[in-house]
């Protein structure tokens, strides 16, 4: 059996391109002089997201707006990232294809509308671990009212959405107000000693100031799985790019994937 030698085709077929966002695609500017990026005198700088006043948050330095202006013109972009309903909003990038959001507990559609499919599925592993979550709730605003002063910088958010009509929490988000990043490395130590059964229902992902506790159900990993399955063209390539440590297994179900040469990904690898 003889095979073809590869031939040029002119009908070009766009990738899909799976890219998380925060620290990939762009970061804050404190982050771009801890990590001495390049291209990122003030008059190269792209304003890509604005915090709830609507001021300029995070940058693109030049290199990374080149890199973002030739995936939206040579592949199918699909956002993977841990930003919410809400907080995707402050992101002014141009995204037209699928977004995952909230971890993987949110799958948008091209045209912007909630993949009920999805939604269904989520509902289902959230719904029975509500009770626990408040319980959670309950004690890491406990842990933070002690008189050690470290405990009391700890600020809690629950990150909610509706889910067949029914709002749920999602996951519990915690950041520490003075960015005492050993405090939420030492808090995520606690956890499994001190909740009963935290780690049957839980996992717990730290990257510098933001530490997140998830359900198991929640995962990057599983809303790509779904979304390759499902509603992908199995016959395109993909490829993606991400940050962390909590990126890696989504970008192992991807046919290449990389990492920026800064960030918690980099510095482990």
């Amino acid at each position: 059996m003889s095979l073809p030698f590869f031939q040029p085709n002119q009908n070009i077929i766009k990738p899909y391109a799976l890219m998380d966002l925060d620290d990939t695609l762009f970061q804050t500017q404190r982050k771009i002089d801890a990590w001495e990026l390049p291209t990122t005198e003030p008059k190269n700088l792209v304003c890509a997201t604005v915090n709830k006043q609507d001021e300029p948050l995070s940058f693109m330095s030049q290199r990374q707006a080149m890199f973002f202006n030739w995936l939206l013109a040579s592949t199918e972009l699909i956002a993977v990232t841990a930003r919410d309903r809400h907080e995707i909003q402050r992101v002014k990038l141009p995204f037209n294809s699928w977004q995952i959001l909230t971890h993987g507990a949110v799958i948008l559609t091209p045209d912007g509308a909630l993949l009920n499919t999805w939604q269904q599925h989520m509902y289902n592993a959230l719904a029975p671990l509500q009770n626990i979550l408040n319980q959670l709730t309950d004690w890491i605003h406990n842990y933070s009212q002690r008189s050690d002063s470290t405990h009391n910088d700890l600020k809690l958010t629950p990150h909610t959405d509706t889910f067949i009509d029914s709002e749920l929490t999602i996951y519990l988000a915690i950041k520490h107000t003075e960015k005492d990043h050993q405090a939420l490395a030492d808090l995520a130590k606690q956890l499994p000693i001190f909740i009963p059964n935290f780690e049957q229902h839980f996992y717990v992902h730290v990257n510098a100031n933001n530490l997140a506790i998830l359900p198991h159900g929640v995962h990057k990993r599983h809303a790509v799985q779904f979304l390759l399955e499902q509603h992908l063209d199995c016959q395109r390539p993909s490829f993606g790019f991400g940050d962390s440590l909590a990126d890696l297994p989504f970008l192992q179900l991807l046919d290449w994937y990389g990492m920026p040469n800064h960030g918690q990904l980099h510095e482990q690898f």
